[in-house]
């Protein structure tokens, strides 16, 4: 099956979470919407918005083939977004566990808007069979602009953020973990709190989107409804950029975390702290040769490189250490290969990352779409071999599941835990970290 045909409409600037919220009812809502800050950096020039699906994919999936659907024809010819839960990327060290989200989510949009927030222009991008097919979907698209609406920030839709464990059950997790390390077992692992409850009666999970948005937009923003499930992320973390055009893999680790502070003074002196950590810095180095090690599973040999090491980047409640690893792939390398190489990512797993995700199991029931991977292939209309992939880490992401009550949902928070970690301070790390959801879910 030959590739399909795509037509691309330019269009003048309108905001993308206005038009997000025109279209956040309807079947397969999607809205991925950069971060504020340089519009040139990563994850900052493309917000992407759309709905109804034509092709949609949910369930299981073959431990050995995680990715094998982005090889079939009808999700690898771009408009494609997809989610792999990190319990289907964990399974081959933890084994069969209970399911709470489905292993993938795929689904094919023939319409989307892509907002080049560098350009200030809107592509309406659509695809079909044929040029007039394309055109017409191309059309849909652009006509979703008029249905763009500003919604005032909404009150926060839940009463209570209630952990699922006391403080101290993390605090003796983690205090495990360092005693493992100390025995030689493995060298870190990312260990996790949760956290769960109901939105109120009639609200929606668009408006936690939406406040995060408004409020403490990050890089790598999410909202996803497909069916009974609807995802809300707030992730600054990329997992993996890949051009099939030139074969560059691009991936930027985070690792290290101290919280912000409103006194500037203050705030400057925890980046500073952070940027001259030995015990931060040694954690992402570790984190940095993992992926160097993942990436060149799928990379021509000599290639991989670390461009950027310990850098420290500022988000709206937190402080964090950054690294960029890249490789180029090898011919015949795409998309689904490039996944499968590097998933789960190494930053929300540890080292070695088999033997991490079996301590990790250990102390954590399964996560389901939390630390997974977000990702979209050829979404802002670019055709060859498909299109570019960009995959975000689901952190700092709640998952929400629709009954007779309405929304139940579930979020959690890690941290990489190494030989000298202390558990107190790890816990109030994962607290900063879950800061800006426990907000927009509960007002704090």
């Amino acid at each position: 099956m030959s590739l399909p045909v795509v037509h691309v409409a330019r269009r003048g600037w309108c905001e993308p979470l206005a038009v997000a919220a025109g279209l956040n009812r309807r079947e397969g809502a999607l809205a991925l919407l950069a971060g504020a800050g340089d519009p040139t950096a990563h994850g900052g020039r493309w917000s992407f918005v759309g709905c109804e699906p034509d092709r949609v994919r949910v369930g299981a999936v073959n431990d050995a083939a995680a990715f094998e659907a982005l090889r079939d024809p009808k999700f690898s010819g771009g408009g494609v977004v997809g989610l792999m839960s990190y319990d289907a990327g964990a399974r081959p060290a933890t084994g069969a566990r209970a399911e709470v989200w489905p292993d993938l989510m795929l689904a094919r949009y023939p319409a989307l808007l892509a907002f080049d927030h560098a350009a200030g222009e809107v592509r309406a991008v659509g695809r079909g069979a044929n040029a007039a097919e394309a055109e017409a979907q191309g059309r849909r698209a652009a006509d979703w602009l008029a249905e763009a609406v500003t919604l005032p920030i909404p009150p926060a839709p839940a009463d209570a953020f209630t952990g699922e464990a006391p403080p101290e059950a993390y605090e003796a997790a983690v205090a495990d973990v360092v005693a493992r390390i100390a025995a030689g077992e493995l060298f870190q692992a990312n260990i996790a709190r949760a956290w769960g409850g109901r939105l109120n009666g009639g609200r929606d999970p668009f408006e936690v989107f939406a406040r995060l948005a408004v409020e403490r937009g990050a890089a790598y923003g999410a909202f996803w409804r497909l069916g009974e499930r609807a995802l809300v992320s707030n992730s600054p973390e990329l997992f993996l950029t890949f051009d099939p055009v030139t074969g560059r893999i691009e991936t930027r680790p985070i690792k290290g975390t101290r919280p912000r502070d409103a006194d500037p003074a203050r705030d400057a002196a925890l980046a500073a702290a952070l940027a001259a950590s030995a015990k931060d810095r040694a954690e992402n180095l570790m984190i940095v040769d993992l992926m160097r090690n993942d990436l060149a599973r799928a990379a021509v040999p000599g290639t991989v490189r670390v461009e950027r090491l310990f850098e420290v980047e500022s988000h709206p409640t937190v402080h964090h250490l950054v690294s960029t690893v890249t490789a180029t792939a090898r011919p015949g390398v795409g998309a689904a290969e490039v996944l499968e190489a590097t998933f789960p990512p190494g930053s929300i797993t540890g080292a070695p990352k088999h033997q991490a995700m079996k301590v990790i199991a250990g102390h954590e029931p399964p996560r389901g779409p939390w630390c997974g991977s977000l990702f979209g292939l050829g979404l802002a209309g670019d055709a060859p071999r498909g299109g570019a992939l960009i995959a975000s880490v689901l952190i700092r992401t709640a998952s929400f599941q629709q009954d007779e009550r309405g929304w139940r949902w579930s979020a959690l928070a890690g941290a990489g835990i190494v030989a000298d970690s202390d558990p107190r301070a790890e816990c109030e790390e994962t607290g900063a970290k879950i800061r800006a959801l426990k907000d927009a879910l509960s007002g704090g």
